[in-house]
């Protein structure tokens, strides 16, 4: 399929996922408007759910606060919420799903699924956004229809390793990390990192079991290795795990959690043994008080959610959403058809998307999909996300 449009339909109804505000009211776009169809690869079940449901109710939240306001140039934005359970089967289903359903963008969620569809979404020039910030997806010669609004996971993983090189230039460094390509992705480049800076880093990864009880025996190794700092690349449970059993077997390391582990969850679940722990995040959480933050929380209020309990994770998804409907916008102000093709030349020359703080500005360009290479570094302290530094990017 070359050429994709936006569904002729009659006025339907947006249902806000569950725990997120309850059903939206009516979504319609008027008898003249039409529905802007937008896949959503959802992991609301499976692996990551933890973080995946906050970050799906963020989308589904945006696109109700949008539908509300008129939609889009009077059309209403059509959000095909399918949980997918993080089984890339599961996820290439739901696609032609979507594909059948005309939508004229996906926005997905891991990198095994992000990284499957790529080429499905190539040939259909589809573009797709993701919560996988794998390095591979914003490079436009390889992927094309693909799109990165954060720091790639190996650029938060440069950060880190500048972090621990400026503290400790000798440091062993344990990098634990979940068994699947999210999990691996920025390995190879953390390395790759060292031996370009010339950092006297060691460095030693460990694939952690799914579904674990205990992080004992990968510490025990770690601890062999005299490792000072364990870089964490997974979600927020098995992270909370290796804090509390970090604490328990009273060992004098440090983590510093990437992305999915740096959140309020992280630090909720793992209680006092989270206490001086590290994070890379880019989207800086409701606690910080940034001037993008206030949009969402007067959503929130006005549908009696808890932002501070719903998380970062909320607003991640808020704003990739966010991204999406401003290229959405460009194309329909510029009077051009909404297609695949069109979609993501807008999003390739639209102005930098500004989200009052809460990331870096969002740009991308015809010979990069990376929208951000700036992350906030955040210690636990009090129970809280703390900022410790806005906006860091890898040394040049």
């Amino acid at each position: 399929m070359k050429r994709l449009s936006y569904a002729t339909a009659a006025a339907a109804a947006l249902a806000l996922v569950a725990g997120c505000g309850g059903p939206g009211g009516d979504a319609g776009a008027g008898e003249e408007g039409q529905e802007i169809v937008i896949g959503v690869l959802a992991d609301l079940t499976g692996a990551t759910a933890d973080v995946g449901k906050p970050y799906n109710e963020g989308m589904l939240a945006y696109v109700d606060k949008i539908n509300a306001a008129g939609g889009v140039k009077g059309s209403t934005i059509k959000a095909l919420s399918e949980d997918y359970a993080y089984k890339v089967p599961t996820a290439e289903e739901k696609y032609k799903g979507f594909v059948s359903e005309q939508a004229v963008a996906i926005q997905g969620w891991g990198t095994g699924d992000s990284e499957a569809l790529r080429t499905k979404v190539k040939d259909d020039e589809l573009p797709f956004m993701s919560a996988s910030y794998a390095e591979a997806l914003t490079d436009p010669n390889q992927s094309p229809y693909n799109f990165v609004v954060a720091p790639t996971y190996s650029d938060q993983m440069r950060v880190a390793l500048d972090y621990i090189a400026a503290e400790d230039p000798a440091a062993q460094v344990a990098v634990f990390h979940h068994d699947s390509p999210f999990g691996t992705a920025p390995l190879a480049d953390g390395e790759k990192w060292l031996e370009d800076k010339g950092y006297r880093l060691g460095y030693q990864a460990y694939p952690m079991k799914t579904g674990a009880t205990d992080q004992i025996g990968l510490l025990q190794q770690a601890k062999a290795q005299g490792a000072k700092y364990i870089v964490i690349q997974n979600v927020s449970s098995p992270a909370a795990v290796v804090a509390r059993d970090l604490a328990a077997q009273r060992l004098d390391m440090r983590i510093i959690c990437l992305n999915w582990c740096s959140d309020e969850l992280f630090a909720k679940t793992a209680a006092g043994a989270a206490e001086g722990h590290l994070m890379v995040q880019p989207f800086a959480p409701p606690s910080a008080a940034k001037p993008g933050h206030q949009e969402i929380r007067q959503y929130c209020e006005s549908k009696d959610i808890d932002l501070d309990a719903k998380g970062l994770h909320f607003v991640q998804g808020w704003y990739t959403m966010e991204v999406m409907v401003k290229g959405i916008e460009k194309v329909l102000n510029d009077g051009d058809e909404l297609t695949g093709p069109n979609l993501r030349a807008a999003l390739e020359t639209m102005p930098a998307v500004d989200t009052g703080e809460v990331t870096g500005p969002i740009k991308f360009s015809a010979e990069s999909h990376r929208g951000s290479t700036a992350s906030g570094i955040y210690q636990v302290t009090g129970g809280k996300l703390t900022e410790v530094s806005a906006e860091v990017v890898p040394k040049t």
